[in-house]
């Protein structure tokens, strides 16, 4: 199956109106309509996949550490949503069941990014397949990461999962050649980028070589910056906060 993805998919639900990586994020971005919404997902002590971005609990949550030292249970009794608004307080740190189980409801797609601390890459995927391989969602959604060796774990446990590919700098001794080769040996169908490295000649050799191409950023992307960026062929953009696309969300 092959996925056309949206023009716009909510970042961390949307975190510019709600705590990131909670119901109320996701709940915000269907209300605002966006089809799909991207989450980070990490794993714990008990081995249950969850919504986390950052390597600690401390900035959105209020535990403390690493996730994996914590059983599920116990993270989702931490307040991750107070550190955002007050009104928030009763946020919680949702399982991918979760997010999957609300996706499908309202039939919103689901880009899961995979964020493993460091060492506990194996430990990450194997608690997000086994949640996907044993149960039925209604609803589509992919894989992405920074990590290709968590991209490439997950394709030995995940045969005809969808991924794609993060790039957030290219570093000196790469190009994006090598890069690409890299995508297509794992079979990505995207691969997404930082803002700042996009140029119409790194978006001729992706189209060149059928990847998809998303672009993500440290800050929400203005309408005029998407409407340029959809100009010249990219396919998909993550949003902190939808409403300055309210027009184009409409149609």
């Amino acid at each position: 199956m092959i996925f056309k993805l949206p023009k716009l998919i909510g970042h961390r639900g949307v975190k510019d109106l709600a705590p990131e990586n909670t119901i109320f994020s996701i709940e915000s971005a269907i209300k605002h309509q966006l089809k799909w919404i991207e989450v980070d997902v990490k794993t714990t002590k008990d081995n249950i996949p969850f919504l986390l971005h950052d390597d600690l609990l401390d900035r959105t949550t209020s535990g403390k550490g690493f996730p994996y030292e914590y059983t599920y249970k116990e993270i989702s009794s931490f307040d991750a949503g107070s550190w955002f608004d007050k009104k928030f307080i009763n946020a919680h740190t949702p399982s991918l069941e979760e997010a999957l189980n609300i996706c499908s409801k309202n039939r919103v797609g689901l880009n899961i990014e995979l964020k493993p601390n460091k060492g506990k890459e194996k430990e990450n995927v194997d608690s997000v397949s086994s949640l996907i391989n044993n149960n039925i969602f209604n609803c589509q959604y992919f894989f992405s990461s920074f990590c290709y060796d968590s991209l490439e774990l997950l394709k030995k446990k995940i045969s005809n999962a969808h991924i794609g590919y993060l790039v957030d700098n290219i570093e000196k001794n790469k190009n994006i050649l090598s890069i690409i080769k890299k995508c297509l040996k794992l079979k990505c169908f995207s691969i997404g980028f930082n803002l700042k490295l996009i140029d119409q000649e790194l978006v001729q050799i992706c189209k060149k070589n059928e990847l998809n191409i998303t672009v993500f950023s440290d800050r929400n992307v203005s309408l005029k910056e998407a409407l340029f960026l959809w100009k010249i062929g990219i396919d998909s953009i993550f949003i902190d906060n939808p409403i300055p696309y309210k027009e184009i969300l409409d149609n």
